[in-house]
């Protein structure tokens, strides 16, 4: 995000400290000891002082990659950095995204998530950020809080009745608006909450239009990378954690990992299957409508 703060400062458990010692050497910091401090690393674009208090503070002109990447995944714990601000908007809101629209295999999962003021400071202390920011294990954790913590809707569809609905609807699109508008009917009619906040992902009456069928009225704020707004991260949280169980249950009935993505081990893969089990296993396991399908029958079949 813009805006971001030319030093961090944050207080840790000194138990800790000779774990981030060792991180900081592996590398390349070198490390001095001036007063009232543990110990202070420096390398190139990057300042990390720990005192004696506990306090840590990080500043350079490389702190946001060495905070993002280093300090909070493996020291902190809590993913915080750059989202100080978020938990300012204190309007009670809804928040809504998917997750597995570009994944060939696992199903397409869309989540809401309502806060109100009292719980929007909830979601910042939790660490919610863009789920594309956290990894898989942060994602779980993450989400079993807010569920604990917040209503939400999730709306999983599973790869067969994906295929079915992309059919009916003949277009990613419409089939997106269908499930962001059967998300956004659920929660008004959970909390009441018609201000809702979702990321643009195609026309503006998309959605608005999948909503009036459903005889609903909302106040729809559509905007590109709306996952800056903290409640629509947490939505993207329990969307991809969703998209995770989803994913698991595939490989428990089928015995067999299966990828994320859209690269090359997911032809790999789907060529197993389909040798195994014949081409109506993509309709059980995939999003049909990929040209990987397609590329993956004529490699098999061809």
């Amino acid at each position: 995000m813009s805006n971001t703060p030319s030093c961090f400062v944050v207080q840790i458990d000194l138990e800790r400290a000779e774990k981030l010692r060792a991180g900081l050497e592996s590398q390349g910091f070198t490390l001095t000891q001036p007063p009232y401090t543990l110990f202070q690393g420096k390398k190139k674009g990057v300042s990390c002082t720990l005192y004696t208090s506990g306090k840590l503070t990080v500043q350079g002109s490389e702190m946001k990659e060495f905070i993002e990447f280093y300090l909070e995944p493996e020291i902190l714990h809590v993913f915080a950095f750059g989202y100080e601000n978020l938990s300012a908007d204190l309007t009670p809101r809804m928040g809504v995204d998917e997750a597995g629209k570009g994944d060939f295999f696992g199903p397409l999962s869309v989540a809401g998530v309502y806060a109100d003021e009292k719980q929007i400071p909830l979601l910042g202390k939790m660490g919610v950020k863009d789920s594309k920011k956290l990894n898989d294990r942060t994602i779980i954790e993450i989400a079993h809080k807010i569920r604990k913590e917040c209503a939400y809707h999730i709306v999983q569809i599973g790869p067969k009745r994906y295929n079915e609905l992309y059919a009916q609807f003949g277009n990613l699109n419409l089939l997106l608006g269908w499930g962001h508008a059967t998300v956004i009917e659920n929660l008004i009619d959970k909390t009441g909450c018609t201000r809702v906040i979702i990321d643009k992902f195609a026309a503006e009456y998309i959605v608005e239009s999948a909503l009036k069928k459903k005889k609903r009225e909302a106040t729809l704020i559509q905007r590109t990378h709306a996952e800056e707004d903290l409640v629509v991260a947490a939505a993207s949280i329990l969307a991809r954690a969703n998209f995770l169980e989803g994913m698991a249950k595939l490989e428990e009935m089928w015995h067999l990992p299966f990828p994320k993505g859209a690269g090359p081990k997911i032809k790999e893969v789907g060529r197993l299957l389909v040798k195994k089990h014949g081409r109506e296993i993509l309709q059980e396991v995939a999003k049909v409508h990929f040209k990987t399908s397609r590329e993956i029958l004529e490699q098999v079949e061809g």
